[in-house]
């Protein structure tokens, strides 16, 4: 990134503390109290030299140490107040920024997740975050609280000594110059080492996710390997970052020591000339003293200033990325669920062959419509376009003689029900999966007849919680016929006019299936049905088969009249029922 864009990125930033003004305006007052009661600190050390030392005043030595107490009880409050104020406006800027990302993530179109992982996701939300509010509003206190104690001191010296203080500021464009090459080289830095994080944290949750894989295979070798690659590139850079902190730091101390060597040099030559007491000495010497682990500490504060920034960056690349296109104002309480294809193709981004191309076809409601394919055939793409989490690359999607993007997108999406093979569910309970997002109002006696509707009564009677029973992270507490039955109960409740299946009974034993499929009996009628299927023995009675191939519908037919064709199908069907499993 350059000076511009990091400026750029760091004021748009700081924009996100606007509602944070007051807490930040109070904080400001803590540090410019803070600061004048350090300099208060350095200026009675003359006195203190001056009058307890050499003049030996009594009076004044009961008075100063008294005054010394007075000043440090104000400066723990000022300070407590920054901690407090600064620490309350950082986690606010990095609240809201997740929930801002989240929010964006969850409207952004289905490419951006096939594109980006999980894990990505998941450090931008997390450690990106984190990273922002200490750029935002840690870096900045760390600033202001540091410079607020360079001018104090700055004005101590100057009012002690003028011709002293001027002296020494001969080091400040040498101090100016080298924090500007740290700042570069934290710049170039940072980024990348926000990139490897999120590798990281990629690659450990592919890993454990699919932890069952890597032990059946014997690949723990092989993930271990290559996590211990990212681990080491991910601390390479961390000791660059660090040798880059420890190195300004150490040449911070090492212009201390000329400050002081120099120091030394005229504050003896004003000595000399009878223009400095051996207190004001003193008092420009502890001044001096406290400059530089301010200037220290400011220079560090550029490693933690260009991580933020560096987050930010991957933070607003999300905010400012385009959410799903809403291109429609037509209105839609329920459809009638009559769909049509015309000449529909789709490519995913950066790939060259199309998943679907020119497909054409009706379906009327109250039928059900299968989908069958080897696999790549392009089966889920044509049904991910209907809630259009795609785009048509070309043609048109039409549900009661309008264009899909003529409608408002949440009201499209209330027309229509999906019930995967692969069942999500959420952390809470039996209840709260099914009467999940627009449906939690639902009453009790319509959630009742959904659970029994979908055959899931059947156990969850007997739980002892009953429709409040949780079911654990992702339903883990459950079968997956379970899982599947309550993913069906949802669809009920919905009562959406269109249902989509994705084989939903593909995975699951016997006794599972068959209670699975006379739920799926009672949901199909009177709506519009597509099923992908898997097994087509399950589709023998749909009112039209669509037989997918290298994304074109190469048949269309029932399923007596594709068997009497001969082909895709027919071959298809003979495959599965000789016990030669092939992926349909």
């Amino acid at each position: 990134m350059s000076d511009d864009s990091s400026w750029r990125i760091y004021r748009r930033l700081i924009g996100f503390a606007r509602p944070y003004r007051g807490f930040l305006a109070f904080a400001a007052i803590a540090m410019l109290v803070e600061a004048t009661a350090a300099g208060a600190f350095t200026s009675l050390m003359k006195p203190v030299v001056d009058q307890t030392f050499i003049a030996r005043n009594p009076r004044v030595s009961l008075l100063l140490p008294l005054a010394i107490v007075a000043i440090f009880v104000v400066r723990g409050i000022a300070g407590s107040a920054t901690d407090i104020y600064m620490a309350k406006s950082g986690r606010g800027v990095a609240r809201d920024l997740r929930v801002r990302v989240f929010a964006k993530y969850l409207r952004l179109p289905g490419e951006r997740f096939d594109s980006e992982p999980v894990g990505s996701m998941l450090v931008r939300l997390g450690s990106d975050s984190d990273q922002v509010a200490q750029a935002a509003i840690d870096a900045m206190k760390v600033m202001l609280q540091q410079a607020l104690q360079v001018i104090a001191m700055l004005a101590v010296m100057l009012w002690t000594s003028w011709r002293v203080t001027l002296a020494m500021l001969l080091l400040g464009p040498l101090l100016a110059w080298m924090m500007d090459q740290v700042g570069r080289r934290y710049r170039r830095l940072g980024h990348r080492i926000q990139e490897s994080g999120a590798q990281l944290l990629q690659h450990a949750d592919q890993a454990l996710t699919g932890q069952q894989e890597v032990k059946v295979y014997g690949a723990q070798g092989v993930e271990q390997e290559r996590y211990r690659q990212l681990a080491e590139h991910n601390y390479k850079l961390a000791l660059k970052v660090e040798a880059t902190r420890s190195v300004s730091s150490a040449v911070i101390q090492l212009m201390g020591s000329v400050g002081l060597a120099l120091l030394l040099f005229f504050a003896g030559h004003e000595a000399m000339a009878g223009r400095l007491s051996a207190g004001g000495f003193v008092r420009i010497m502890l001044s001096m003293l406290a400059i530089i682990p301010a200037l220290k500490q400011l220079t560090n504060v550029q490693g933690m200033l260009q991580r933020g920034v560096a987050s930010a960056e991957r933070l607003f690349e999300v905010m400012d990325a385009p959410g799903e296109p809403e291109t429609g104002d037509r209105p839609l309480d329920r459809a009638r669920g009559l769909l049509e294809f015309r000449d529909v193709s789709a490519r995913y981004p950066g790939q060259v062959q199309p998943a679907l191309q020119q497909v054409s076809f009706v379906a009327k409601p109250g039928t059900v419509t299968a989908i069958v394919g080897r696999s790549g055939s392009g089966k889920s793409t044509l049904v991910k376009l209907l809630p259009r989490f795609y785009e048509p690359t070309s043609g048109e999607i039409l549900l009661d003689g309008h264009p899909l993007r003529d409608y408002r997108l949440a009201d499209l999406r209330r027309q229509i029900a999906l019930v995967g093979q692969q069942v999500m569910l959420f952390d809470g309970t039996i209840a709260a999966n099914v009467a999940y997002g627009e449906l939690e109002d639902a009453d009790g006696a319509r959630l009742e007849r959904a659970v029994a509707g979908a055959n899931a009564m059947e156990f969850v009677e007997r739980l002892p919680e009953r429709l409040q029973a949780p079911i654990g992270h992702r339903g883990g507490r459950l079968s997956g016929g379970q899982r599947q039955r309550l993913a069906i109960a949802r669809a009920m409740l919905k009562d959406a006019p269109i249902l989509i299946l994705d084989e939903a009974t593909a995975a699951l034993d016997a006794e599972s299936e068959r209670l699975v499929q006379d739920a799926l009996d009672r949901l199909l009628p009177d709506r519009t049905t597509l099923v992908i299927a898997h097994r087509l023995s399950t589709i023998e009675h749909a009112d039209q088969v669509l037989v997918l191939d290298h994304g074109r519908l190469v048949e269309q037919g029932t399923h007596v009249e594709l068997l009497a064709l001969g082909g895709l199908y027919a071959y298809l069907h003979r495959s599965q029922f000789r016990d030669q499993p092939v992926d349909a």
